[in-house]
């Protein structure tokens, strides 16, 4: 069968197209690239498939996937093959067109779809699921109208990395709410969890040449209640084994989405300390945090045991998620503990290090750290990506910047040549308040991020020329210190999710809020089919419904002043 070109397909659409609007909006999150769209339906229930014999076998998996839902929604069956079709579903390989690009085409005379890759098809999947009735996201045989409106569709990614951040160490969520978190990722086309998976309040992933770290460190013995200087006195916490995290993998591959994960080094390691106290400057006792913040104990750098035990984790870190670039963090690490430490100092004096007008001499040892960590990371064929701070002093050719304290340190980065993902906490953290309704709120860590504000981030604003060449993606950032439940975590995943789909998908200049806001009414039934908990503050009603909200004390509240508080502490 002869592959139709995006330019045929599209002279095909002009052929039938009428001035008539069809009779509901077409609403798909994120916009396509380019849309149009023309009176009339085809009704796609049990209409006869193609899938060309060169279409890649992932796509054609995800295609049967398709076929299936809609035959059990529907009640329809429809025949599935590599024989040509008339009034039916023609999925077909079209090499011209980036491997997450797709041209989706509806007439009177059926489907047509192209794509060079498993992610282009997946994506034009997740386009007709949208123009479906919800029901097509649920598990029974539903009534209605299963057809999608005549449209021409070439589709095709703003940014390579479309990101999002999730949290699983100030608190702990199971597998099944991640793979629910990954479901939502292909809805909304996003392609990169970025998996936070330890920190000083707890260690999540199994390392088998290192057990303590799951025994002792992924356990707390209270966790902080609010901003008080107290705990809640109760043990907490849990961790993903090695074969649950290659089957989060695989799940995640299957609907397009690459895995990263994050082990934040040198700093946020008091989890680690409290597992192996040999491997801090003062030889503890140390104990996993209960308490949120930054914490002064880091990993001593002056020793080789901590370099052993580094490669030895990420070792077993590569083995289990092959993704590109593995995240070691590098934020937030303070460097009293190396000032005071006669084995840092010595290395210090080794290395030759000294102090700059801007920086200390120990911030030229992390980046000793940075950069030996990155050689043996390179050594293994992956790059290494980082928090803004790995800037600070000298930082190697080869690492990806992921800029989080407002816009400035992707800006330096790309001055400097680097990649950057942008991830600005000033657009992209939605564990930020959605509404200034605080009091009808459950306590969040501060701060006011309202859908509108991170729909109308733009990347590019005060890049320098050509600097899009080093924009590699967005990611938005979902920390977890108040999100003690599965309900509050999706609750502020969702709609902002959506909405910083769009600024990772959707072409510059193509965004209107009002275009987006109607088509987030079609969203919230995909939602509330799937069974997600959603900030409906957009349809009228502010706060979680069923969550109890504590008594807080004036001083509290005030202090969830979101032009006061700090979005961490110092």
């Amino acid at each position: 069968m002869k592959p139709l070109t995006i330019i045929s397909a599209v002279a095909m659409v002009a052929a039938v197209a009428c001035t008539k609007a069809p009779k509901e909006p077409v609403s798909i999150i994120p916009q396509p690239a380019e849309i149009t769209v023309n009176d009339g339906y085809f009704k796609i229930a049990g209409a006869p498939v193609c899938i060309a014999e060169n279409v890649p076998e992932e796509a054609v998996k995800a295609i049967n996937d398709f076929e299936n839902q809609l035959a059990l929604v529907s009640g329809k069956k429809a025949v599935v093959g590599n024989t040509p079709v008339q009034k039916g579903i023609t999925f077909m390989f079209n090499g011209n067109v980036g491997p997450e690009d797709y041209a989706l085409n509806v007439t009177k005379d059926g489907v047509t779809v192209e794509a060079s890759a498993f992610s282009g098809f997946f994506y034009a999947i997740q386009t007709m699921k949208q123009m479906l009735p919800v029901e097509i996201y649920g598990s029974a045989k539903a009534k209605g109208d299963w057809s999608i409106p005549f449209v021409s569709i070439m589709d095709s990614p703003r940014f390579a990395y479309r990101g999002l951040l999730l949290d699983c160490c100030r608190h702990f969520f199971p597998v099944e709410e991640v793979k629910k978190v990954l479901d939502l990722m292909a809805i909304h086309k996003m392609n990169r969890l970025h998996w936070h998976l330890t920190e000083d309040q707890g260690w999540r992933i199994e390392i088998k040449k290192y057990p303590k770290l799951t025994e002792i460190g992924a356990y707390r013995n209270g966790t902080q209640i609010f901003r008080r200087n107290e705990t809640d006195g109760k043990r907490y916490g849990g961790f993903y084994t090695q074969e649950q995290l290659r089957d989060v993998v695989a799940y995640a591959a299957e609907r397009g989405i690459t895995i990263i994960p994050e082990v934040d080094l040198p700093g946020h390691m008091v989890a680690a300390l409290a597992s192996y106290p040999e491997l801090g400057c003062t030889g503890g006792p140390y104990e996993v945090m209960q308490r949120w913040g930054v914490m002064p104990d880091v990993l001593c750098v002056g020793k080789e045991e901590t370099f052993t035990f580094l490669e030895d984790v990420l070792t077993e870190v590569m083995d289990i998620f092959p993704s590109e670039y593995i995240n070691i963090g590098g934020d937030e690490c303070p460097k009293i503990r190396w000032k005071e430490c006669p084995r840092c100092q010595a290395r210090i004096k080794k290395l030759g290090l000294k102090d700059t007008k801007e920086f200390s001499k120990e911030h030229y040892l992390q980046n000793y750290v940075t950069a030996r960590i990155q050689k043996f990371i390179n050594d293994h064929g992956r790059k290494i990506i980082g928090w803004d701070e790995i800037l600070e002093g000298e930082l190697a050719p080869g690492a990806t910047v992921m800029s989080w304290r407002g816009t400035k340190g992707g800006i330096k980065a790309v001055e400097k040549g680097f990649d950057v993902v942008m991830s600005p906490n000033t657009y992209c953290y939605i564990d930020y308040y959605q509404t200034k309704e605080r009091d009808k709120e459950p306590y969040r860590i501060g701060k006011y991020l309202p859908i509108e504000v991170v729909y109308g981030y733009e990347p590019m604003e005060g890049m320098p020329e050509n600097g899009e060449d080093h924009i590699y993606g967005v990611q938005a950032n979902l920390w977890a210190e108040f999100l003690p439940t599965i309900a509050d975590m999706e609750y502020m995943l969702l709609p902002r999710m959506s909405a910083i789909s769009e600024v990772e998908w959707s072409p510059k200049g193509s965004k209107d809020f009002d275009r987006f806001r109607t088509s987030l009414d079609h969203m919230k039934g995909i939602y509330e089919t799937l069974g997600f908990v959603y900030c409906k503050a957009l349809w009228g009603q502010i706060g979680l419904p069923g969550h109890e909200i504590p008594a807080r004390t004036p001083e509290e509240l005030d202090t969830l002043d979101w032009k006061k508080v700090p979005f961490m502490e110092e």
